[in-house]
């Protein structure tokens, strides 16, 4: 089938788990009563998923508080309990936790979630983690004083937690690495080598999504400042041509990036971002089925997945039932459905 569709990854928490369209939002449950409300979670989130139509489906990272610290709070060597202010992609300041020793994976972290999420549909399944070097810009490293060193660290941890994702029986595990667009020396010099890493041996499709970020103020005023054409990806998508990751997941939906840039793929399956979520506007099935379509003058349509910008955490669940419902619908007639 051409075109099948997926998400970036998250989905809007339901307002008795969590605050609505806030990142970091604390549970609103506790105990077991809490581990009851994320499956419930889960499985609203597949049904949303698949009553619009999405092919690929995810579990909305509906068991997570935040994409990237979620995951660090299952290791050692990481202090929760005297948190640092640091400079986020060079973008917002936020109080993240310490690298205090060597960072260390001692049981599974997702490996449950995964086996859950599994069990919960037939469809195809995608797991997220974040890729290494967004795990080093989310944390102050008083520890390793390296960023090399901490990001090849935690691609050995991330490595071993994917096996056990990937045993569950998931399609697809997909590293978040958003760092991917500011830091183009270190993407050359040690990123792509430490997320080829964290993906090591992998049985199941392999993919890396690269965005300028959820539709949080910060990003969108950051976006104001890249001028009429945003080129990021020239610096990475060469790189990532020649990687053994399999799929790349990009941003082209509503923003300034020239769409020929993904030719830079070489033989890569990409993920079309046709969904923009960094607006409340619900896009239609034509313009979805646009993009689809300009993308596929570029690389072959067989290669092209629809997808979000980004994940859609932030937004309203009635917007985010809209957009899925668009993608869906759009991917279907971009395939003559």
């Amino acid at each position: 089938m051409l075109f099948p569709s997926t998400i970036a990854g998250s989905l809007p928490k339901p307002a008795w788990l969590a605050q609505p369209q806030a990142l970091w939002a604390p549970w609103l449950l506790e105990g077991e009563a809490l581990a009851q409300g994320k499956r419930d979670a889960v499985r609203l989130a597949l049904f949303e998923q698949e009553r619009a139509g999405i092919d690929i489906v995810t579990d909305g990272e509906q068991t997570r508080r935040h994409f990237v610290t979620t995951f660090i709070e299952g290791l050692e060597g990481v202090d929760f309990a005297h948190k640092r202010t640091v400079r986020i992609r060079n973008r917002y300041d936020a109080d993240v936790p310490v690298v205090a020793g060597p960072v260390a994976r001692r049981h599974p972290v997702y490996a449950e979630d995964a086996r859950f999420l599994r069990a919960e549909t037939g469809r195809r399944v995608k797991f997220t983690l974040p890729g290494p070097m967004t795990m080093v810009d989310t944390l102050h490293d008083a520890h390793y004083r390296s960023r090399e060193k901490l990001a090849w660290a935690f691609a050995e941890i991330l490595n071993a937690e994917a096996r056990e994702i990937a045993a569950a029986g998931v399609d697809v595990i997909q590293f978040d690495e958003p760092a991917f667009n500011v830091y183009f020396d270190e993407v050359r010099d040690w990123g792509v080598a430490a997320l080829e890493r964290a993906a090591q041996g992998l049985p199941c499709t392999t993919a890396v999504h690269i965005c300028y970020g959820y539709g949080i103020a910060a990003n969108v005023e950051w976006k104001k400042t890249l001028g009429s054409e945003w080129r990021q990806y020239e610096a990475t998508f060469p790189l990532l041509a020649r990687s053994t990751i399999g799929q790349v997941s990009l941003e082209c939906q509503n923003s300034r990036v020239p769409l020929d840039l993904i030719a830079l793929l070489g033989d890569k399956d990409v993920l079309v971002g046709a969904i923009d979520v960094a607006s409340e506007r619900v896009e239609t099935p034509e313009e979805v089925a646009a993009t689809l379509a300009a993308a596929a003058r570029l690389v072959a349509p067989e290669r092209i997945q629809a997808c979000t910008n980004c994940g859609m955490v932030p937004l309203s669940r009635e917007v985010a039932r809209g957009k899925l419902r668009a993608l869906a619908a759009g991917a279907a007639l971009a395939r003559g459905g």
